[in-house]
């Protein structure tokens, strides 16, 4: 079972960036879809990037343009380069792996950007 874990999320500045990361362990793992989801305090769950199934990417068009996803196989971790964060960009940011329907979750990292 493959397990994820989110990490460097914070308070940041309006304008300012932060890198997350998801660190993928366990048995199972392989290439696969990835991505981001967040979830603002009274809002759904929303895409922010991902990679599909065949390696291609796409992006909300909310952070197109301010985000880039990458990940490092032999590593088994997945990034999200967040710059020129804005206000609205606050959220709780959950990894997923894995296709719809079996997908896995991470427990999400907590990313605050003030005006």
């Amino acid at each position: 079972q493959v397990q994820l874990v989110e990490s460097g999320g914070g308070l940041v500045q309006a304008g300012g960036s932060l890198r997350l990361s998801c660190a993928a362990s366990g048995s199972g793992f392989s290439i696969s879809a990835m991505g981001w989801y967040r979830q603002a305090p009274g809002k759904q769950r929303e895409l922010v990037a991902g990679f599909t199934n065949g390696g291609t990417t796409n992006y909300a068009v909310s952070v197109e343009g301010r985000c880039t996803i990458s990940r490092d196989n032999a590593k088994r971790t997945m990034y999200l380069q967040m710059n020129s964060l804005k206000p609205e960009d606050t959220a709780v940011y959950y990894c997923f792996y894995g296709p719809l329907g079996l997908r896995i979750w991470g427990q999400g990292t907590q990313v605050t950007v003030s005006s």
